[in-house]
Formats: structure tokens, sequence, C-alpha cells
């Protein structure tokens, strides 16, 4: 099969396989138009940053540039395998428009400068500002794109240096509540199982998790199971007709904001038809009289009106999970980005404790994470927990860390809380937090309610900093934009889904004066004149293989253990923390026997309520779990906070395509990838198409309280009632970019400020919308709306300099 076919024909041939076997090699390549493999001068080792699947493959690099990629047949993530932005996103690198030096804002323009210039500018102003107001003036907004060693040296920098709680990542927007439901449930992060544990599954349950479009290659292995003999039974909870769905034994669709109830049904039947292993449960947990009691309101009789789920499926659903021999259960954004997010995917973990299917082949529990570096956004502690996955609440913790850092344990916030990303932007909205330094992600469209976070992020009272490799929607709001180094542009190692750590070597130089983030960080941490408390330089690194040393030893005796790890052993291919002296080769499966990291002394965290939020004290924590068993933690389910009305009939939910990755600034710009998806479309089902007068390709207006978004219809078998956009698209490639009174583009100018209370983690699933024609698909005008509309999109300009 050509690469060119991967567009249209996204997963590639079919290697089936059956139970217990290895999954065969397939090598997947992709050379730019002209070039042949003898062409290329070298291959260099690297991974997808497109992604969070890890799959490992080689850059090819003739004269100085990037000509294609080839996937690594050895690896134990792909065995060689590429997706479509694995095949196609590498050429955005090398896109003419590439940031290549600083700029910093005069007489209301960027402008080009000198480094000198441009750090003196954000030095200066951080120092007024510790100098006025302390460390709360500061905030740093980050990535899950940068690598291992760019996040611990920001964490150091931030934490340990201008001391600063306000930290935070964009993977706050996509997989915080993997982070938290898996400390809820094991006293620490880090996904217990691996990839490998499907070739052993005899049943498989996505929940809320289109692998097919967000993991390709993952799919591809499990398509590769279907195809073979003894293929697992596969259980797939989304509204949308997904291609997991149509492969499904049993497809659940509930109604948006309903996935806790729905998980409880789950859980009442697999007590109901006694498939707990009581044994297990009871020498390994604490919690189950609560769960018991508490499920035991959520029959599928009562559920199905919840969800609009028919109860037989329900109870289909609950013999797939309760009869399994080896179950894999993976959970993504469908769950994650919801009001009741960490609540349903506890749910996800309580479904293994309580058939005692953790730590052992084909009994594994995925927590997917959605961006490629995400997991060391949290082992690093650059998402504002500490580094190691320490317990900022426990102080012996706290002292260890700052052991490590050569720093009193005062220095490092935690008398309260890290301030999540909601958070950090409420606070630059009230004016408390003056610097704001965001790196490698684009809040102006990824965020939620974008008329207001286009008013924050232009206040003249904001210091804005953006490091980025392109001139972002974000970045034209800046004081001073900072030009980073990209994917194959450094070096640097970074770890996936199933903990597998790659490295990624420098293939080529970056475009003009553009440097890697670590360097950005170090010259800062230099210039600004952080120490340690001998008054050596806090930051005692200058490259990426000595900072991965330094975080090796802040990593010992840690759940993320990576202190056998070295970039000589990674140049052999991926390998899966912990990583220790007793296990060299890495570890498969996390908490094999029943032996989790939950412990009061040694948790990351002792959890929260999963309705209120509130944190659970230490002493409740010790009462409740003095022998650090895992914690089986129920939850009532509540509405959506936003429901359905007369002028919002309907509910909006948005996600991602196959072709893209977040706001598009890379993939976008592979020409490949962006003619396969160009524009934003709305998905209706055939029912609301009928009911609002659509049809394919019409150009139709989505409202919701916060605006508008137009885009082509699309209409599937979707779920009645509800409508998708893709998040992806801004407002960078339309020229003018967005201008007061445009139709929105974007879909996150109709979702909330909003979060689930554990988690932290914004609400992009239940917004309540209405859909109406704009235009046929001919360009027709449609008649006027017969009803007033919701009022327009707020004018973000009112007051701002920009």
């Amino acid at each position: 099969m050509s690469t060119e076919d991967r567009i249209t024909d996204v997963w590639g041939d079919r290697t089936p396989y059956a139970r217990g076997d290895r999954w065969p090699d397939r090598v997947d390549q992709h050379l730019a138009a002209g070039t042949r493999d003898e062409d290329v001068d070298r291959w260099v080792q690297s991974a997808s940053t497109l992604h969070s699947n890890g799959d490992a493959f080689d850059i090819a690099v003739r004269d100085g540039r990037i000509v294609g990629v080839r996937g690594r047949s050895g690896d134990r993530v792909n065995h060689g395998r590429l997706g479509p932005k694995d095949l196609f996103g590498w050429q955005a690198i090398q896109s003419p428009d590439r940031l290549t030096s600083p700029l910093v804002r005069r007489d209301g323009r960027l402008v080009e400068c000198s480094w000198d210039e441009a750090m003196d500018a954000v030095v200066r102003r951080t120092r007024e500002l510790l100098d006025e107001q302390g460390p709360s003036a500061v905030g740093f907004y980050t990535t899950g794109q940068l690598f291992l060693e760019e996040y611990y040296t920001l964490a150091l920098v931030a934490h340990g240096g201008i001391r600063t709680s306000h930290v935070d990542g964009n993977t706050r927007l996509c997989t915080a509540t993997a982070a938290e439901a898996l400390k809820e449930s094991f006293g620490s992060d880090g996904q217990p199982g691996s990839y490998t544990d499907l070739d052993h599954a005899d049943a498989v349950a996505l929940f809320g998790h289109n692998v097919a479009e967000t993991q390709t290659v993952l799919w591809m292995r499990i398509l590769d199971r279907l195809a073979g003999e003894d293929p697992p039974a596969i259980l797939c909870v989304d509204p949308r007709p997904t291609p997991v769905a149509k492969a499904a034994t049993v497809h659940l669709a509930p109604r948006p904001g309903t996935n806790l109830a729905l998980m409880n049904a789950l859980l009442h039947e697999v007590i109901a038809r006694g498939h707990v292993d009581e044994g297990w449960v009871h020498a390994h947990t604490v919690g189950y009289d609560d769960l018991e009691k508490t499920v035991s309101r959520y029959s599928p009789d009562v559920v199905s009106t919840i969800c609009d789920v028919p109860a037989a499926d329900i109870r289909a659903a609950a013999d797939l999970v309760g009869e399994a021999e080896a179950l894999v259960s993976t959970v993504l954004q469908g769950f994650y980005q919801s009001h009741q997010a960490t609540a349903a995917a506890v749910q996800v973990n309580n479904l293994h404790l309580l058939r005692g299917m953790i730590g052992r082949p084909g009994c594994g529990i995925l927590q997917m994470n959605g961006q490629p570096t995400a997991q060391n956004t949290r082992e690093c502690g650059a998402d504002g927990d500490l580094a190691g996955f320490r317990n900022w609440s426990n102080q012996a913790h706290v002292a260890d860390l700052a052991r490590v850092w050569n720093i009193e344990p005062k220095q490092i916030p935690h008398a309260t809380p890290p301030t999540h990303a909601m958070q950090i932007m409420r606070y630059v909205e009230d004016g408390s937090i003056r610097l704001l330094w965001v790196s490698g992600t684009n809040p102006v469209v990824s965020m939620p309610e974008l008329a207001r976070m286009r008013s924050i992020l232009a206040q003249d009272r904001l210091f804005l900093v953006v490091q980025d490799i392109f001139l972002t929607e974000t970045a034209q709001l800046a004081d001073v934009v900072l030009p980073a180094a990209a994917w194959g542009e450094k070096t640097g190692t970074f770890t996936n889904a199933d903990r597998t750590v790659h490295l990624s070597e420098k293939a080529v130089d970056p475009p003009g004066e553009a440097r890697s983030d670590l360097d950005i960080l170090i010259d800062f941490a230099r210039r600004v004149g952080l120490q340690d408390k001998d008054g050596h330089p806090l930051v005692k690194w200058s490259t990426p293989e000595d900072a991965f040393d330094a975080w090796r030893e802040c990593s010992r005796g840690r759940p993320c253990d990576y202190s056998a790890l070295s970039y000589d052993k990674l140049r052999g291919g991926g390998v899966q923390w912990p990583c220790t002296d007793e296990a060299p080769g890495g570890t498969e499966r996390l908490y094999a026997g029943g032996v989790f990291w939950a412990s009061p002394d040694e948790c990351e965290s002792y959890g929260r309520d999963l309705v209120t939020g509130a944190p659970v004290e230490e002493q409740e924590y010790r009462a409740l779990n003095p022998y650090g068993r895992a914690v089986i933690k129920a939850a009532d389910y509540r509405p959506a906070h936003e429901l359905p009305d007369e002028q919002h009939p309907l509910q909006l939910v948005t996600g991602r395509t196959v072709y893209h990755f977040h706001t598009r600034t890379r993939t976008a710009r592979a020409p490949e990838l962006q003619a396969a998806a160009p524009e934003v479309w709305v998905e209706v089902s055939r029912h609301d198409a009928a009911t609002h007068g659509l049809r394919e390709g019409d150009l139709a207006e989505v409202r919701t309280p916060r605006g508008e978004v137009q885009a082509r219809v699309r209409v599937s078998g979707i779920r009645p009632g509800v409508v998708f956009l893709p998040f992806h698209y801004g407002y960078w490639d339309t020229g003018e970019g967005w201008r007061p009174g445009d139709h929105g583009r974007a879909a996150n100018e109709l979702t909330a400020t909003d979060w689930d209370p554990a988690s932290k983690q914004p609400i992009f699933k239940t917004a309540a919308c209405s859909v109406r024609k704009v235009a046929d698909g001919d360009g027709t005008p449609a008649p006027a709306p017969r009803t007033t509309a919701s009022a327009p999109l707020a004018d973000a300009t009112e007051g701002e300099r920009r």
C-alpha cells in the first residue's frame, strides 16, 4: 500500500494474530517526493509527538533537512507501524513561516529583536514583580509536547526558583482526570496496564475513547486481534458512530453528562451477577461496602431513563465485562471532559478492582493521555504537582524534594493546593497574576469560552511571554515571543501512555535563531540569578543528557523511577518505567500481587471527594487506608451543569479528527493532513437534520449562550440530540485572523468556563446549543430564523491595546 493511501485507509493492511501471540511487525515509511532510501544521508532515532501513543520511528535526513520517516520494527509500542500524523506531520517544522527571531512589542506591534533584548525584557519584568508583589505575580502555562528534560527544568525554575504555585499545562484540558483517577484509586499516578495487555485480553472496553482516531496505531493492534483467531469482545461507550463503535460487540451511546450513572449501573450488575472476586477485594482494597450500597440504587432499569440507553444493552455490556477472563479498559476525553469526570473514570478502576483484574497479562487499565508528553508534565511537576509524584501535603515529601534541589523546604510552595490552569486564567483576569509565560500551547483557541480568553490575555496590565515555533493566535497577543526549536531539532526523552520512555535525537538544526526550550529556560534561570542554598546555580545542567541524569536522581525511589535508565539504554528502543537496578529492563505492569503506592507515607495524594472536590485530610486518609490498599470510591450521579432548554435544545460535544492535532499549528502545515480535513464541520444526526431542515453540505450556525460558530453540515448516525464539532480550527490561517463581528470558527467560542471538581479538567462535552441553517450547500441563504437568537459573540477588544 502506498503512503498516499494512508489518508483514506488510515490503519493500513491487517496482520492478524491470535490471543497470546506477539504482534507481527509491519514497517511503514514515507519519504518526500523524489527521495529514495539510498538518497538518505542518515536515519536518526525518534518517536511521534502528534499523539500520545509513542510510535517509534527514525527520521530520514538529507542535506541537513528532514525528508521522511520510517517506523522502528523492533520497538515494543508500534512494531514499525505509523499513523497518518506520523507519516506526514514532520513536514510542518520546515514550514517557511517558522519563528526564527525573538519578537518584542513596540508601539503596539511585534518587531524582531536580539535574544539579549528579549530575555532582558522578560527578566526585568520578572524581577520588578517579584520585588513588588512576590511569587504570586508570576505564572507558567505549558504544554504536553515538550521533552521530559524541559519539564523538569521548568518545574525546578518555577517551584524552586521563582517559588510560585501558579504552574500548569494544557494537559489540564485533556488528561488531568487520568492522573486524578489514578491517584484516587491507587494512591499515585502511573498507568497500571501496558499495551501488550491487548495481546492477552479476551475483552476490551473503551470508555469515551475513540482510539481509532486519537491513537491510530493502537487501534491497528486491536484490529489485528479482531482479524485473528480468538478475537476479543469489544465494548464501546460513545455517543458517536466512531470506527470503534462500528466494530464493537456492544455499543452504548449514553446522553452526554451521564457517564457516572452508566458506570454505576455496570457495577450494579457486576455485583448482582456474582462477578466480584471477593477474596481479592477483601485482601487488597478498602471501600467496597460503600460502593455496594451506592450502586444498589442504579439498576439498569433506573439508569436507562437517565442515560437513554436500553436496559438490555446495559445488561449485555455488564455481562461482557463481568464474564471476561482478561479485561483491558481504556478511558479518554469522552469521560474526562465532563462534569463528573473523575467520578466516572474512578468507576472504571473500580470495575477492575472488583474483578481482581490488575497487574497480570491481559488485565490492564489505561487511563489514557491525549498528548505525546503529557505523562512527563505530570511526572516532572510541570502540571503544578511536585516532581516525582511526591505529595505536596506530605512534609517529608517536600523535604525530600528540597534535598534533591538543595534548597530549603519552605522555598517550595506547598501551603495550598497547586493552582490549576483554569484558576491561573482567573488570577490573570483579576490582575493578581501579572506575568504569564506560555510555552508550546495556544490557549486562545484551546481554552473554553474564547471571547473571555481573548480579553484575559489581551489586558494591558498583563506581561505575556509566548515561547513557540509559530506565531499562533496566542503569540499575536504577546509582549515577548521566543522562537523555540521543534521536535527533530533538539534532543530529549518522553513517555507515552503506557509508561514507555523513548529517546528523540536531534536530526537537524533549528531555523534562524530558534533555541530549544531547555536552553531558553536555563538562560532565564541564569539571567535571573536563581541559586541553591549554597549559592550555586539552581539549575546545574546545560545539556539534555545532564538534565535527564538529574531527573533520574529526582525519580529514584518514587513510583516513576527512572534511576536505571540512560540515553545509551534508550538507544536500543523504548523502555517502561519503573526502571531500577532490580528491574533493569523496565516494568511491564504495575501493582502485580495487589501491591500499591497507596500507603499514607508513600502516596502522591490523599484524594478528594469525588462530588465536591474537597481534599481528604491526612488523618482521615490514614484512618481509611493505614495499610496502603487500593481505594474503592463511590459517587452518586448529578445532572450536567448546563442542560438543554427551549432556546438551546441540543447538546454540544467537541473532539478530535484523525488528521489534526490540537490547534493545527503543525498538522495544517502538512499538505496531506490539511487537504484531508481543511475546514471545520458540524456533525448532526439524521433525526436532528430533518428537524432543523439541514442537509449534507449545508452551512449551519451552532450557538450557545457564549457565542456562535458556522460550519458545514455532516449528517451521521450520531446520537439524536447531540451535536459534534472538532475543536482544532482557529484563525491563524484565515488571512486576517479573528476580528470582532466575525463568525466563529473555533469550537471553543461555544464552551463554558467550568470544570470537574476533583481533576479541575474543563468541561467540553455538555454545552446546551441550538443549530440552524445559514445557507444551502450551493450558497443560497436560508430564510431568517423565526426566533430571536442568543447574544452575539462578545466583543473582546473593548479597552484592549491589541
